[in-house]
């Protein structure tokens, strides 16, 4: 017998028949002898929905009722699942983020896990019954407010109760049975990889690959706990990600990852003088807008220019953030560039290996491909692009590290 959390996403549960589905096969698990406990996104689009009205009634709106609309689509899921497993056998009860509880911080929008109670949960699935919970959900405690986890934010949902329940395993079940090198509706010939580390698991999710949210792979690493992405739809193996340790061969590139999600902000003739840097993201981190990639060139002048990228949806923010602290920062202009794309190419291998950087290069000059911006790490290499040319650069740099099948 095994303790196992089941996640699904918005498209596993996008109509009735899908969470008909989503209940039989915990149905399975639980007549298989396991203690269950499920973890749901909200349905296909509604999050969307809820997302753009509150952009609608205004930009910048409050992130703490933000936090207070969007959060309602989990708790119809929630409901929905428990009813429909007690319509065939299985003893069921839905549980809202507040209830469990899953504190977080105050950092509406984007909260982190602080903690979770699962000692009523145990309870209960050692009595037989299984927990329904709602992702992307937790409590701010100091001030009793909902908060949401960010996009994705129900992976790191499943993760934490995995972790806090001392769980065998976290299965996330998705439209896709896997991890993949890339895309696969971007390049056919794309593989789907057995297993992975959480080191390449973390670059991917966090450069773009959609499979995992990148805070859930950050604390399934930190907790060890061993995650499984499946298919909803197919009995398909999934891929496991597991400790490199567990991997027999270590690949010099596993995969490349793209996101459009991307937008560029460079600050003209910025005075080039000691604390500037800290003084135009000190303000965007306390917003909490994340700040990615960024290159600062020294002008002749006494000036720099500073570019640096930020997530598409924090953009409006960020630049104006940026415009109300112009006369301190001194900077002549701002030049705002939302389509542009981060292409990456992710490898443990790349630690032994050289050349690695040299081949991306070449690959997208072939293809008349211009880099605007070069990031690196220890396993990671990324570049931003025009969007426009993110499937050419996703196609070419595949075939040029040999991952077609």
């Amino acid at each position: 017998m095994a303790r196992i959390v089941m996640k699904f996403g918005g498209t596993s549960v996008a109509d009735l028949d899908r969470i008909r589905n989503v209940a039989a096969r915990v149905k399975r698990e639980v007549e298989a002898g396991h203690q269950v406990a499920v973890v749901v996104s909200a349905m296909a689009g509604a999050t969307n929905q809820l997302v753009k009205w509150c952009q609608d009634l205004s930009p910048l709106h409050d992130a703490r009722e933000y936090d207070v609309v969007v959060a309602t689509g989990e708790q119809v899921t929630i409901g929905l699942l428990a009813i429909a497993l007690q319509a065939i056998g299985v003893e069921a009860r839905s549980w809202m983020g507040w209830q469990i509880p899953i504190r977080t911080d105050a950092a509406h929008g984007k909260a982190r896990v602080e903690s979770i109670e699962g000692a009523e949960l145990i309870r209960r699935m050692e009595q037989g019954q299984v927990p329904v919970v709602a992702g992307f959900q937790g409590i701010e405690p100091a001030r009793n407010r909902v908060t949401t986890l960010g996009r994705g934010g129900s992976d790191l949902s499943a993760v934490a109760l995995a972790a806090a329940l001392k769980a065998d395993r976290c299965d996330i079940y998705t439209d896709v049975d896997g991890v993949y090198t890339t895309d696969p509706r971007i390049v056919p010939r794309a593989r789907k990889l057995e297993r992975i580390s959480y080191e390449e698991m973390l670059e991917l999710a966090s450069v773009g690959a959609k499979v995992l949210q990148t805070r859930s792979v950050e604390l399934a690493m930190k907790e060890r706990v061993r995650v499984q992405v499946l298919s909803s739809f197919e009995d398909k193996p999934g891929s496991l990600v597991v400790d490199e340790d567990e991997i027999m061969e270590k690949p010099i590139v596993s995969g490349i990852a793209y996101s459009r999600d991307e937008a560029k902000v460079t600050l003209r003739r910025v005075p080039d003088r000691p604390g500037v840097a800290a003084k135009v993201f000190g303000p965007l981190s306390a917003a909490n807008v994340n700040v990615d990639m960024i290159v600062q060139n020294i002008g002749a002048d006494g000036s720099t220019d500073m570019t640096f990228t930020v997530g598409r949806a924090d953009l409006p923010r960020a630049t104006d953030i940026l415009e109300k602290a112009r006369a301190e920062l001194g900077y002549e202009a701002l030049i705002a560039d939302p389509d542009v794309a981060k292409i990456s190419v992710v490898g443990i291998g790349m630690r032994t290996h050289a050349g690695v950087a040299s081949t991306m290069f070449r690959a997208l000059a072939e293809k008349g491909i211009n880099i605007q911006v070069i990031s690196t790490s220890e396993i990671k290499v990324s570049v931003l692009v025009a969007a426009d040319y993110t499937e050419l650069a996703v196609r070419a740099l595949h075939t040029a590290y040999g991952l077609d099948a």
